[in-house]
């Protein structure tokens, strides 16, 4: 009983670490998934980073979970997707507080004049200036169908209505909320190629034609290249064109792995041995792929510290949200 209470407080008191997900550092019209960090709260939190963790870089956190060692205190900042602000705005900020982060690149979009399918969906559905009345269309075998009624013109008060919905806690404000999230759980478990095609027949129904705003734009290559040469940065894989995993076949699977490996090993020199799963989705046939290709570790978007017991392909990770220094510091003090 005494052996037992002993190892009980042992791992306790285990030192954990902390790995923060960051996908944005900019100060949008709207941020549903509260995935964007305003530059102004990003410096809070490199700041107090700096001040009161051992931030070290993601590899070096792995290395420790495969030694069973954790250092005490110890924090890694990651980034997904590969947003063009990355570089412009949350690379600059890392440099001047001399912080390790890793970026975690879906390579579809690099280079690209194309936005993330749901950052155009939200642009279109919400914030459209005029809509049809009616919208009805079929997905995957599912009817999608919404009447907009007072919503077919974008008053200012539902702009603002739209832009303040926290689509991660709240059920939807309005018609055309309601609407975005129907078509956004619709497209997320279809392949790229049928999310586009879907995607043109929405900018007919809204009248509306394929444009790209610069902020929601991703990292050129040339951009992508030169973080990779940085000794404080480092690039691994996300996937080709981000899709959620588990709803997908082994084979489909393991080509966005494999293809998103080559592409970052052709234009960094250097080949990813790690993975982050997007929107955090995976099952068994996908931690067999990564380990297929040589991932050494994988990440989830599951909120809870790292530990040395921690597996390696299901490595949890604390989603940072726009807040300044005290909230940040009470983030970071909820895991300790």
């Amino acid at each position: 009983m005494k052996t037992g209470l002993r190892a009980t407080i042992r791992k306790y008191f285990e030192h954990q670490a902390l790995v923060l997900m960051y996908h944005r550092v900019a100060a949008p019209e709207s941020d549903i998934w509260e995935i964007a960090v305003s530059p102004e709260n990003f410096e809070q939190h490199l700041q107090v980073l700096r001040k009161t963790k051992n931030v070290i870089p993601l590899k070096d956190l792995v290395e420790d979970v495969r030694n069973g060692k954790i250092r005490k205190n110890s924090v890694a900042i990651t980034f997904d997707d590969g947003y063009v602000d990355n570089f412009l705005v949350a690379r600059p900020l890392l440099e001047k507080y001399e912080l390790p982060a890793t970026f975690f690149i879906a390579s579809g979009n690099i280079g690209s004049k194309a936005e993330f399918w749901w950052d155009e969906l939200e642009q279109l559905i919400l914030f459209s200036e005029h809509l049809p009345h009616r919208f009805a269309m079929e997905i995957n075998g599912n009817c999608i169908a919404s009447d907009l009624e007072q919503e077919t013109q974008l008053t200012e008060s539902l702009q603002q209505l739209n832009s303040r919905w926290n689509a991660c806690e709240q059920a939807p404000p309005s018609s055309r909320c309601g609407l975005f999230f129907d078509l956004w759980q619709a497209l997320k478990p279809l392949p790229a190629t049928t999310q586009q095609e879907l995607l043109q027949s929405i900018r007919v129904w809204a009248g509306v034609p394929k444009s790209a705003r610069p902020d929601c734009l991703s990292m050129s290559e040339a951009q992508l290249q030169k973080l990779s040469r940085s000794g404080l940065f480092s690039v691994e894989a996300h996937t080709v064109s981000h899709p959620a995993l588990a709803f997908h076949s082994r084979p489909y699977q393991k080509e966005e792995l494999l293809h998103n490996l080559q592409y970052l090993e052709e234009v960094t020199g250097r080949k990813p041995s790690l993975l982050a799963y997007p929107y955090g989705n995976y099952n068994e046939e996908t931690l067999a792929s990564a380990a297929e290709l040589g991932f050494v570790a994988a990440f989830t978007t599951e909120e809870k510290p790292v530990t040395k017991h921690s597996p390696l392909l299901r490595l949890a990770r604390v989603q940072a949200k726009n807040c300044a220094a005290p909230v940040f510091t009470a983030l970071l003090n909820k895991w300790k």
